[in-house]
C-alpha cells in the first residue's frame, strides 16, 4: 500500500534546535580562561526522571584551509597534550574576542600562526566538534590568493611555540586523511569538503 504521506514534499534534512528541561546545574570548573566545565540534571519532556549530563562549555573556533596556486595546503605539527601526539593541523583559534566575526577571527590566526593572508574567502563547513559533551563549533574556511604577512608582535607561547608549519601538496594530505596517517577532525573535514566541492565544481561558489 502506498505511504499515506509519500506525494508530500520532502523538507531538507536538518538538525533541530531543541531545549530539555533543566532541573539543576552547577559549575565543576569554571576560571579566568574561556572554557568551563558544567554539571546539569535534566528530564525527557513529559518525564520525571532526572539524569546528569555534562557540558563542556567553549565559544568556538575558527580553521584555515589556505591552498595556494600550486594546490598545496599549509599545515602544522602542533603537540595536543590531551591525546599525547603531536597533530599534523591546520591554522586554527578560539573564538574568544568577542563579536569579532569568524571570517575576521579566521584572517588574524592565518596571520600570526603561519604570516599569511589571502585575498578570497569561503565559509566551507560549520560542525560541532562533540555535540554530545560540548557545545564548540568549528567554522571552517577556505583561503585562497595567498601572500606573506608579518604577524607583528604577537608572541607565539607554550605549545605554539614549538609549532612548524610546512607546505603539503593537496592530493598528499588526501591520501593521509583516506589512509589514517593524519586524524585532527576539523583537517579531516576541511580536506574532505574541498575534494567534494572539487569534484563537484563548486570550489569558487560560495
Amino acid at each position: 500500500m502506498p505511504d499515506a504521506h509519500e506525494d508530500r514534499p520532502a523538507a531538507p534534512i536538518a538538525d533541530r534546535p531543541m531545549s530539555w528541561p533543566v532541573v539543576s546545574s552547577r559549575d565543576l570548573h569554571r576560571d579566568d580562561w574561556v572554557v568551563a566545565l558544567r554539571e546539569d540534571r535534566i528530564t525527557r519532556p513529559g518525564h520525571s526522571e532526572q539524569f546528569t549530563r555534562l557540558s563542556l562549555e567553549h565559544p568556538g573556533a575558527v580553521v584555515v584551509l589556505a591552498v595556494d596556486e600550486e594546490e598545496r595546503v599549509v599545515c602544522l605539527r602542533q603537540y595536543r597534550h590531551t591525546t599525547q601526539h603531536e597533530f599534523v593541523e591546520l591554522p586554527a583559534g578560539l573564538r574568544d574576542a568577542g563579536d569579532e566575526p569568524a571570517v575576521e577571527t579566521a584572517k588574524r590566526e592565518l596571520r600570526e600562526e603561519v604570516e599569511l593572508e589571502a585575498a578570497h574567502w569561503r565559509p566551507l563547513l560549520s560542525t560541532y566538534a562533540s555535540a554530545g559533551i560540548t557545545d564548540e563549533v568549528h567554522e571552517i574556511f577556505l583561503a585562497r590568493g595567498l601572500t606573506h604577512a608579518p604577524r607583528g608582535d604577537f608572541e607565539m607561547r607554550h605549545e605554539e611555540a614549538e609549532m612548524e608549519h610546512f607546505w603539503v601538496p593537496m592530493a598528499d594530505l588526501l591520501d593521509a586523511v583516506l589512509e589514517g596517517r593524519v586524524r585532527q577532525g576539523p583537517l579531516v573535514q576541511a580536506v574532505l569538503a574541498y575534494e567534494v566541492h572539487r569534484q563537484r565544481g563548486t570550489l569558487e561558489a560560495g
